[in-house]
């Protein structure tokens, strides 16, 4: 049995699983899943009923992307993506905890909820409201992105880590439907051009959903 993992196209947490078992090495297979569909046999893998979910080889079956995430880290420590200290740990969890929590609440699901996935989910047309704070939001975040990368190598200090990833995880869905406005923001410009350039974001860069086409920058490394 090869290793098994559930994601939906646009969901950042999907594609932080999928980032990071790619940094790791590890091979793995790609299974959308329609949440909205509330399939028994996914439920019963789990009964939160979204995604990702991953499924060992040996059928150990994994929930939520950070439980993922500290499991995989924990497994297969090499190369570490989380921090080889306490401090450093602490620094890309809580960063991870930003981008998870706040960004995904403040603008996430603003701009990717109202525009995409209400028209799978069937929850009516997108509210406008809710549309222009995450556009508002948006600047923030990006404002302190540049203010660490300008200061750090990477977001949580010298080397990638689970932050990069979790950061450019949810900036690429936004970046899918052309709604990061990067021509304002320089410095995290440079450093999205940095995680956009490695081998493990490939696969996220070549995503293409039905009847949903990326802005022509959007897998352009040089934007």
């Amino acid at each position: 049995m090869s290793r098994l993992l559930y994601h939906l196209w646009l969901s950042p947490f999907s594609r932080k699983v999928r980032v990071l078992l790619t940094e790791k090495g590890l091979p793995f297979e790609l299974k959308v899943e329609k949440t909205w569909e509330r399939r028994t046999e996914f439920l019963a893998m789990n009964p939160a009923g979204d995604v990702p979910v991953l499924v060992e080889p040996d059928g150990t079956t994994l929930t939520d992307s950070q439980v993922i995430a500290e499991w995989i880290d924990e497994t297969q420590p090499a190369p570490s993506l989380i921090g080889p200290d306490p401090l450093q740990r602490a620094e890309t969890r809580r960063l991870v905890q930003w981008f998870d929590g706040k960004f995904n609440i403040e603008v996430t699901e603003n701009l990717v909820g109202e525009r995409v996935m209400k028209r799978f989910l069937k929850l009516g047309e997108p509210h406008a409201p809710a549309i222009r704070a995450g556009l508002a939001n948006i600047h923030y975040h990006l404002d302190y992105i540049g203010w660490l990368a300008e200061r750090r190598t990477w977001l949580a200090g010298d080397d990638f880590s689970l932050a990069d990833i979790t950061a450019a995880s949810h900036l690429s869905c936004i970046d899918y439907i052309g709604d990061v406005p990067w021509e304002q923001h320089d410095a995290a410009k440079d450093w999205y051009a940095r995680v956009k350039s490695r081998p493990s974001f490939r696969a996220i860069l070549a995503d293409h959903i039905p009847g949903l086409s990326p802005p022509s920058h959007y897998a352009d490394l040089d934007f």
